[in-house]
């Protein structure tokens, strides 16, 4: 019998992990080693576990005394971050419902090997946990046909950087100025000059347009 592929598995929705625990220890040649539900969690486990691969959710909080109004892209990115940073060989594949750019870019850009959306097939995510343990990298066909050949330029969103998309996010969601700054430890100054710099960039006006936008690309729910 071949040697198991040992993994972390990391999502904030308890019944969700528990139907992509079942569905991967369906495949005999897949061990469950522990599961997260926060991104400081998951990168403890990571030092203390060394699994072979991580399959994450983008959208969780950062920490466990996150409210749950901090659940946000945030805390995906910053554990992808933190466990490459810890060890640049981590293979990490993301699991997430977010399709549209910039997202995709930015997780590969953080050090993910690979990205697959909730709506992939059991067998497609199945196929791309062995891919990504042997070394390689994997994008779901839904992403590729979404983005095409021109992959990071598919929407006006790729115009952001990591950490404008990060503030984008966050206002999207209604947060306050103040409310990013705490979120993100800056100064309220710097927060609104970013948030100018996202409008002038997206071509937007107000909050408002901001929102719709992030609507429109599925990064908050209408």
């Amino acid at each position: 019998m071949s040697v198991a592929v040992r993994i972390l598995l990391v999502d904030d929705h308890p019944l969700v992990r528990a139907g992509f625990h079942r569905l991967l220890q369906a495949d005999e040649e897949i061990e469950i080693v522990a599961e997260a539900d926060n991104g400081l969690e998951a990168f403890s486990y990571y030092k203390d576990l060394q699994p072979d691969l991580v399959l994450m959710d983008l959208s969780m909080p950062t920490d466990a005394e996150s409210p749950e109004t901090t659940t946000n892209i945030n805390g995906g990115l910053e554990a992808i971050r933190r466990i490459i940073s810890y060890d640049s060989n981590a293979r990490v594949l993301v699991l997430t419902v977010m399709e549209s750019e910039p997202f995709p870019a930015h997780v590969i850009q953080a050090g993910a090997r690979g990205y697959l959306t909730k709506r992939c097939a059991p067998e497609e995510l199945l196929h791309a946990v062995h891919e990504v343990y042997a070394g390689r990298s994997y994008l779901s066909e839904s992403i590729r046909d979404k983005l095409g050949p021109t992959f990071g330029d598919a929407s006006p969103l790729a115009k952001l950087t990591k950490r404008e998309t990060q503030i984008f996010s966050l206002l999207a969601e209604g947060y306050s100025v103040s409310q990013v700054a705490e979120e993100m430890f800056l100064s309220p100054k710097t927060v609104r000059a970013h948030r100018t710099n996202i409008l002038r960039k997206l071509e937007l006006s107000n909050n408002s347009e901001l929102v719709h936008l992030a609507i429109r690309y599925g990064i908050v729910q209408a």
